[in-house]
């Protein structure tokens, strides 16, 4: 077993559309190069790191064009076969999501569902927590969102 931990923010650009997990929720958007899903980006992320083979900005380059504006599933989509080429399988992820703004207690059960999806993984094995900073820090001021996730991979196929 292995495991990877990330850590990821971003601040809010008012054009944009806020997209957390996969899910489109009516609140500003973030800024970044891809669509700036922070959540996606630590899902992503994370199992790199428990594969030892560095971090998003490695393996896709905000100076390269072709990523610009790219959904952050095909982030996920490239880590997952990556994890699988290596032999390994998801076991388990915890993710939090730190954010003043805005309430994200109705989207919890689609962001948890999408990231399975994706993951290949059931819901059961995904647990997407969020809070805030209690008006403390630049997220308390509503100028951007945190995103963790810590994954736990084990040797394995999905050959049946």
């Amino acid at each position: 077993m292995r495991i990877g931990h990330s850590v990821d923010v971003h601040q809010f650009d008012p054009d944009k559309q806020l997209i957390l997990g996969g899910v489109k929720i009516s609140f500003k958007g973030l800024r970044g190069h891809s669509d700036a899903d922070v959540l996606l980006h630590v899902v992503a992320e994370s199992i790199l790191g428990a594969l030892a083979l560095g971090d998003l900005g490695n393996l896709f380059p905000d100076t390269d064009s072709q990523y610009k504006d790219k959904e952050s599933k095909f982030f996920v989509t490239e880590a997952l076969k990556l994890c699988k080429s290596h032999g390994y399988l998801i076991n388990n992820i915890d993710c939090m999501i730190l954010a003043e703004k805005p309430k994200l207690i109705n989207y919890i059960h689609d962001i948890r569902k999408n990231i399975a999806n994706l993951l290949e993984v059931n819901i059961s094995q995904v647990s997407v927590k969020a809070t805030t900073t209690e008006k403390l820090g630049f997220i308390g001021k509503g100028e951007g969102i945190m995103a963790t996730a810590t994954v736990l991979i084990k040797e394995g196929s999905n050959e049946k």
